[in-house]
């Protein structure tokens, strides 16, 4: 039984990304996604919803050979919602498209062996999107060629709660990259994904001298540093950051336990732009990264 609400699809999904990160992150994969927040209205049951779109990222990463690249897109045609999932995996021969929904069916019988399970994911997926008066079709250009898997679902009018005003603002918020650097890995990972599931590009460093490589291969929009790090303390990176030619405009926050007006004065002093306490607060976080997305991208 569905247990149906009118549902933001992008919640979903998000959801989804998160239940199958440890998936991605330990075949090395590499997960995109695209899709608006405020545009994917669905009358769906959202555990049911989640279900379909986990099965399928989750049968792209296993599939797909440790490195390749898996993309989660979603938007509104016309009466529908399509979401789809591509992965650049093994690919599926012309002759069994048909038969990969049927219960039990896998590739090839040594592959469905060392994934294990009984391959019934997809028999599933498509089940739960038929119950919600939808479908899910595949398609392959072959072996080797990767695949899609595609979700077409009965679109909803969007709430009337969901004003005008709401739409523009998500509309002119640009994902950021985020560099968070915390040696405590559960914190830091924890605070990864969150960031990830409101659209961010992250990337985590467990020390010092990783964050300053890192910002020098791919500079970040915001760097959230501890500042009790192993070897180099937070001040320190936070100063050889601003050395860096793309670091003076990067929004650099320190995360501390200690909130007293020494710490802070001293963060400022290091380069910071601001000092944040932990616990974290990421209601206000997403407050500071909701103003600085709608800044025009640093050069």
């Amino acid at each position: 039984r569905l247990k149906t609400e009118l549902v933001n699809a992008a919640i979903v999904l998000d959801r989804a990304c998160d239940s199958v990160v440890p998936l991605i992150e330990e075949r090395k994969h590499h997960l995109a996604r695209a899709y608006e927040h405020n545009s994917l209205w669905l009358d769906a049951d959202p555990t049911r919803l989640e279900q379909v779109v986990v099965n399928l990222l989750s049968n792209a990463a296993k599939y797909t050979p440790s490195g390749g690249r898996i993309d989660l897109e979603a938007r509104r045609e016309g009466r529908e919602i399509v979401i789809a999932v591509r992965d650049t995996g093994l690919g599926i021969r012309p002759e069994r498209l048909v038969e990969m929904f049927e219960l039990f069916a896998q590739g090839e019988r040594s592959i469905a062996r060392s994934e294990g399970g009984l391959g019934v994911g997809l028999t599933i997926a498509r089940k739960l999107a038929e119950m919600h008066g939808g479908s899910v079709e595949a398609f392959s250009e072959g072996a080797d060629r990767g695949s899609t898997f595609t979700v077409r679902l009965p679109a909803a009018a969007a709430p009337a709660s969901v004003s005008a005003s709401a739409v523009q603002s998500a509309a002119l918020q640009r994902s950021l990259r985020m560099l968070v650097v915390d040696d405590n890995r559960d914190a830091a990972d924890v605070l990864a994904r969150l960031l990830r599931r409101d659209g961010h590009e992250v990337v985590v460093a467990r020390d010092g001298h990783a964050a300053l490589a890192s910002a020098r291969s791919t500079p970040p929009d915001v760097v959230l540093l501890d500042i009790g790090l192993p070897g180099m303390d937070g001040y320190e990176v936070a100063q050889r950051l601003r050395q860096e030619p793309q670091g003076r405009r990067t929004l650099i926050l320190a995360v501390s336990g200690y909130g007293q007006e020494e710490d802070r004065r001293r963060a400022l002093d290091a380069g910071f732009d601001l000092h944040l306490v932990k616990p974290l607060d990421f209601s206000l976080l997403r407050e500071l990264l909701l103003k600085e997305g709608q800044k025009a991208p640093r050069e």
